[in-house]
């Protein structure tokens, strides 16, 4: 693709902040086009229109990468417990279609696009590392087909796959992206933060941080600890943050998918447009330089990350004439109390209320602790049988009674 501005690291190197999209599994979830539980991506060909207008409201928010849907769309995940969208399908397909998305719409736009890569459940019930690269491989080789500009390998909970996926992204001769979806105590074999994103760097990499699983200012602690890993090493790589757009300050290592609150009633922890414009400013303060968002973000949560730099950016994204909410649209209120509220300082200092009377402040993390090298992990075709169903909410009754 041909972009006025250049490539991902041609503007990063320029000194612009590169801003990404948001969250697709969980607003298409949402709006009746992907199945909460296997989260993976057929909507680009069944419902192609409708993922294509979520990237469209994610470009006029200010988004100036469109991240093809590719999440989960690995050989293995869309066939993983009675999953038949490989069957109906077909890996190559779903990439494909996902790709073209994308850049259709970043082409209507100054805007780069990407194919991303994450965790496999062949890594978690053990696989090798030959089988596992063996995935990656097919579905980057129909990003490059595609003309990406770049690859992203994202969500992972160990830094050895992470590692492995980088490899082959390497292969496509594209600058390649990795974050995890760790918090500040590192992730899932023990391996911390800092140690984490010199690894990451190391394997070649040229952005690393974390996307996924945690809220913004849990995410900006861990991308403290990684941006120091890296000047402890000498190692120069562009920091990038993706966080979900809910509020997690209880959750432990492996961040929101233990609250349980997820997936279905994480409405409540919803970050505000103002939680995002604090989250910006602190993400550009700290040096991140890719800034965009995950899970629970919507176009509105972009929108706000673009106008909190619009000044180092040197743009507004389109309406933002009718969106400022502390510009002078409020004064045009017929109540005056609304009026009232009209400045941003009001904003940045309220502290919103919940509206549930008797609800929790926090909530208690399952932590089950599971993760590869578990029995409980290892994956197969067949769907879920009835058997492993009750086992899991014996165990889910236990935990709870902890």
């Amino acid at each position: 693709m041909s972009n006025k501005r250049g490539g991902i690291l041609e503007r990063l190197d320029n000194g612009e902040v590169v801003i990404g999209d948001g969250g697709f599994v969980f607003a298409l979830e949402k709006r009746g086009y992907v199945k909460a539980g296997p989260w993976t991506p057929e909507a680009v060909v069944e419902y192609p229109e409708a993922v294509k207008q979520l990237h469209r409201e994610f470009l006029r928010a200010g988004s100036d990468v469109m991240q093809a849907f590719t999440y989960y769309a690995s050989e293995d995940k869309l066939s993983n417990r009675g999953n038949t969208a490989q069957e109906k399908y077909g890996c190559t397909a779903i990439n494909t279609a996902a790709c073209r998305i994308a850049r259709e719409v970043a082409q209507e736009g100054d805007a780069l696009f990407l194919g991303g890569v994450c965790q496999t459940p062949t890594y978690l019930s053990g696989g090798d590392k030959a089988s596992i690269q063996a995935i990656f491989r097919g579905q980057m080789q129909t990003f490059k087909a595609e003309g990406a500009d770049l690859v992203l390998c994202e969500y992972f909970e160990h830094v050895e796959e992470a590692e492995w996926a980088i490899e082959v992204g390497l292969e496509t001769g594209l600058p390649v992206a990795c974050t995890m979806c760790i918090g500040p105590q590192g992730d899932m074999h023990g391996n911390s933060a800092g140690d984490c994103a010199v690894r990451m760097a190391r394997a070649g990499a040229k952005l690393v941080g974390v996307n996924c699983h945690f809220d913004p200012f849990v995410t900006l602690e861990a991308i403290k600890l990684m941006k120091a890993g890296l000047e402890r090493e000498n190692l120069k790589a562009y920091l990038m943050c993706q966080p979900v757009a809910y509020m997690t300050p209880d959750a432990e290592k492996q961040g929101c998918i233990d609250l349980p609150e997820f997936p279905l009633a994480m409405e409540s922890r919803l970050c505000t447009r103002w939680d995002m414009h604090r989250f910006a400013r602190a993400a550009y303060d700290l040096g991140v330089r890719y800034i965009g968002g995950c899970c629970g973000f919507e176009a509105y949560h972009i929108r706000a990350i673009a106008e909190e730099l619009a000044a180092e950016r040197g743009r507004f994204p389109a309406g933002s004439e009718k969106h400022i909410a502390w510009g002078g649209g409020m004064k045009m209120s017929t109540k005056p109390w609304i009026r009232a509220r009209s400045g941003r300082d009001y904003w940045e200092n309220l502290n919103p209320a919940s509206g549930r009377p008797y609800s929790a402040a926090m909530s208690r993390p399952d932590n089950w602790g599971v993760t590869r090298g578990s029995e409980m992990l290892v994956q197969h075709a067949h769907e879920t049988t009835e058997e492993e169903d009750n086992r899991v909410k014996q165990l889910g009754q236990q935990m709870r009674k902890k």
